[in-house]
């Protein structure tokens, strides 16, 4: 889905003495499309967020009642001078979020977001998956999935370099073992993963704000991790979903990137099947910078034309 919006005052015929304000087009992908670029058009800033990763789902079986990890964000990757062709057609692609892990005996771990991209050739990779007790580690992705309880180890960043853009992707967060269980939040654009460390939430990374939309908006925080109890780490700020004890986690928004919570169980003597919260869909924005119209040969103030005209002198 592409939504298109003009910023500032449109262009307008003016006289000499007279100054002027140009449009600027923002257009907003919440879904794969294409982005085609106007004749005039020569450069581009370009924001693309991946999907985050789904949180870390639990053991249904309390001798197995661990907790799981928070999903990663999707990678943020930004171009402000981005150079194409005008009257050129570019596909974009955005990433899905990854589904939370299932509760069961035993549960499953967080899946990887989808990536998102610009043309195909700058590519932000998905958030990983949150971990679970004791078997599954936390998913590397463009930040990393939480560690669950127990064996279990956060996922790395793995976003790689892309020249003339600035990425932005973390780690994950550790899980120490303690007798509340709390495990590891998801990294962030803008931060790791919080460990988990008994009475200590692994709350997720924080996400990073930016402004090509034309107000300051913050994408791509990690999810929390779940925890013994009813709630567990936070959400990363820019759409990170909560992780929960005896609850689902929460998942991701949609379109920022955010990764889902995890979560866990009331207490060790308490079982119950809890899913992992979904992680959030991506996004693609671009920006057209604005074009000074009145500068053609062809665009005419209106007190030339009449002038022109009254002198019988127009060509």
């Amino acid at each position: 889905m592409l939504l298109k919006e003009a910023t500032g005052q449109m262009p307008r015929l003016i006289g000499a003495a007279q100054t002027s304000a140009f449009a600027t087009l923002v257009s907003t992908f919440n879904s794969s499309g294409t982005f085609s670029a106007p004749p005039s058009t020569t450069s581009i800033s370009v924001l693309v967020v991946a999907g985050g990763g789904g949180g870390g789902g639990n053991d249904h079986n309390t001798q197995l009642a661990r907790t799981s990890g928070g999903g990663g964000a999707g990678a943020l990757i930004t171009n402000t001078s981005l150079s194409v062709t005008g009257g050129s057609s570019y596909p974009i692609t955005v990433g899905a979020g990854g589904a939370g892990g299932t509760g069961g005996t035993p549960g499953t771990g967080g899946a990887t977001g989808s990536n998102s991209s610009f043309t195909g050739d700058y590519v932000a990779n998905g958030g990983g998956g949150g971990g679970k007790y004791n078997n599954i580690n936390g998913g590397a992705g463009g930040s990393g999935g939480g560690a669950g309880n127990f064996a279990s180890t956060p996922g790395a960043s793995n976003q790689p370099a892309i020249s003339g853009w600035s990425i932005f992707g973390n780690a994950g967060g550790n899980s120490i073992p303690h007798p509340i269980y709390s495990a590891g939040g998801g990294g962030g654009a803008g931060a790791a993963g919080t460990t988990g460390n008994g009475p200590t939430l692994g709350d997720g990374g924080a996400g990073t704000a930016n402004s090509i939309s034309g107000s300051s908006v913050t994408y791509a925080g990690g999810g929390g991790g779940g925890v013994y109890g009813t709630n567990g780490g936070a959400g990363g700020s820019g759409g990170g979903g909560a992780g929960k004890g005896n609850a689902n986690g929460v998942a991701g928004t949609a379109n920022l990137g955010g990764g889902g919570g995890g979560c866990g169980h009331l207490n060790d003597s308490t079982n119950g099947s809890y899913n992992g919260g979904n992680g959030g869909a991506g996004i693609v924005i671009t920006k057209e910078a604005a074009v000074d119209f009145t500068a053609a040969s062809s665009c005419w103030d209106l007190r030339t034309v009449y002038r022109q005209l009254k002198a019988d002198d127009w060509v």
